[in-house]
């Protein structure tokens, strides 16, 4: 079961429609805390997924054997059943080091529930944003399609029965669920509305790009080689003189070898590029014919003696072999910049739309402090959501 990712305007979670309740001075409806447009979410849905989300950041769901898991959100704003528990829960301080004081505790338990709150608030919003750009763009998803990707869900965990369970354990309604994943159904539709058609690549895209970057289309020369790896150079040269008497490389790098990669499969060193090894030796391998003992090559790890076995040639794919991976590659980059140039606009357009009560404030609001460097989000990239 995925965690949910996003709400929609379905009735009890998130109310669509005109808000009738008389508004503040923040243009925010006194039984809610966010509103976006004509819609709002209010407060008792906001505190439904604080719940949430404080089961899931305690780590309770596990431990209580699917027992519902009791919330723990910080009892903003003087925090004093907060600081108490931490007090009490507390380790005993270090000799010579003191207690924590009250206000140390209160800011540990602030920091937190304001953790809590943004990531809670930022889930609600960017869910509505979701929810409200479907609309825009008329995308629908029916009950029916809803259902079957909840059945689906509830076929990974095996049965109703763990269903169930999950619900306890992470205090979720099946409503909750349903969100989740009828958000998101919408959540793929948008995105494949705005990428269609943006995997066309046509040969001359291709062509050029081949031009262009040849280089990533290129195997370059390879070598196997034979390596007995000493730490004097007199060792180095005893390791030598055994293979010229006619001792084989696996014997030799057995007795000598400080190498214990390759000591232990007879001396290899297989499929080595040029530019991998340190300076010295990888100098000394490519200008080395095949077949013969080089060496002692003083390096920074010690001394080589080697043979290159095999050159395998650096090989060059040709346009015709090459073309099916740029076309993917152009078609996933054409597709990365429309849902970037959409995502820039998604959320100047929602975050315009969107006023928050004062204490409910987030970066995703019109009327929050404003930042250096705006961020961007593309539905999907919108849901920033309480785990579970």
């Amino acid at each position: 079961m995925t965690r949910p990712r996003s709400l929609t305007a379905l009735g009890a979670v998130l109310v669509s429609g005109l808000v009738l309740a008389a508004c503040g001075g923040d243009g925010v409806p006194g039984n809610s805390v966010v509103r976006v447009g004509d819609q709002s979410i209010k407060k008792d849905t906001f505190e439904h997924w604080m719940r949430i989300a404080a089961i899931s950041q305690a780590g309770q769901a596990a431990a209580t054997g699917g027992a519902t898991p009791k919330a723990n959100i910080p009892d903003a704003p003087d925090f004093e059943r907060c600081v108490a528990q931490k007090r009490k829960a507390a380790a005993k301080p270090a000799k010579g080091q003191p207690e924590p004081t009250d206000a140390q505790l209160k800011t540990q338990c602030k920091n937190e529930y304001d953790q809590l709150k943004n990531s809670v608030l930022e889930f609600l919003i960017r869910s509505t944003w979701l929810d409200r750009e479907a609309g825009e763009q008329n995308i629908k998803v029916t009950e029916k399609d809803v259902q079957k990707k909840l059945d689906d869900a509830k076929k990974s965990l095996g049965n109703e029965k763990a269903y169930q369970q999950f619900l306890t354990r992470a205090g979720l309604t099946n409503a909750d669920v349903f969100y989740q994943q009828r958000s998101e159904l919408l959540e793929q539709k948008i995105t494949q509305k705005i990428t269609k058609g943006k995997d066309k690549v046509t040969d001359a895209q291709v062509n050029q790009y081949y031009e262009k970057n040849q280089s990533r289309f290129a195997q370059p020369e390879r070598r196997d080689l034979r390596i007995v790896l000493t730490k004097t150079k007199a060792e180095a040269d005893a390791a030598k003189a055994a293979l010229a008497g006619g001792q084989s490389w696996s014997e030799v790098a057995k007795k000598y070898s400080i190498d214990q990669q390759s000591k232990n499969s007879g001396g290899k060193l297989p499929g080595v590029s040029q530019g991998s090894q340190e300076k010295a030796f990888d100098t000394a391998i490519f200008k080395a014919d095949k077949g013969k003992t080089v060496g002692p090559v003083k390096t920074q790890f010690g001394y080589y003696v080697f043979e290159v076995e095999k050159i395998t040639a650096k090989d060059q794919q040709s346009l015709r072999e090459s073309s099916a991976s740029i076309k993917q590659i152009l078609a996933q980059e054409n597709q990365r910049k429309a849902l970037e140039t959409f995502g820039k606009d998604y959320r100047e357009r929602w975050k315009n739309e969107t006023k928050c009560r004062d204490s409910y404030v987030t970066q995703d609001c019109d009327n929050a402090p404003k930042q250096k460097t705006p961020t961007t989000s593309t539905p999907t990239q919108t849901q920033t959501q309480p785990a579970n």
